[in-house]
């Protein structure tokens, strides 16, 4: 998939505790994507210096390695929830939540029983809002899968 737009990076994302985490986590080789919230902000210019906001990191490596790779870094790391997939860095006091690329195997509409894939078109699919599958790569490139972009412009 080719990516659906370029931004510039933000200043959270240019930030020395944010490098370092995506620095740990890219020391294996593998592609790291920012989503949800942060990736929505980026795209519509607010970045805010003083204001605290969930970073969320979508990677194909499972928990076990996201944890190797943050240790190898000496970063702080919390197993948020790891059945889930979900490892928590902490660089500066700043939380960033990584997060194993996933799908849904069963689900009560709430709670999901989920398996881990490397497959960033599924864990698009599963997530809650279209907006939600919108990635971004440390480097600004924008990946929009399920159309998240158009149906956050339209007001859906």
């Amino acid at each position: 998939m080719k990516p659906a737009r370029r931004i510039e990076p933000t200043e959270w994302m240019r930030a020395a505790p944010t490098l370092a985490v995506v620095d740990a986590l890219c020391a294996g080789g593998q592609e790291i994507r920012f989503v949800g919230g942060c990736v929505r902000d980026a795209l519509f210019a607010r970045n805010d210096v003083g204001r605290q906001f969930d970073i969320d990191i979508a990677t194909p490596d499972r928990p076990e390695q996201v944890i190797a790779l943050l240790d190898q870094a000496g970063i702080k790391n919390i197993p948020t929830g790891l059945a889930h997939g979900t490892v928590t860095a902490v660089v500066d006091q700043r939380h960033f939540e990584i997060t194993t690329l996933r799908v849904d195997v069963e689900t009560d509409g709430r709670h999901a029983d989920v398996a881990f894939t490397d497959d960033w078109q599924e864990d698009a699919a599963r997530r809650d809002f279209t907006m939600n599958a919108v990635f971004c790569t440390p480097e600004g490139d924008i990946y929009d899968p399920c159309n998240g972009i158009e149906d956050l412009a339209a007001g859906r």
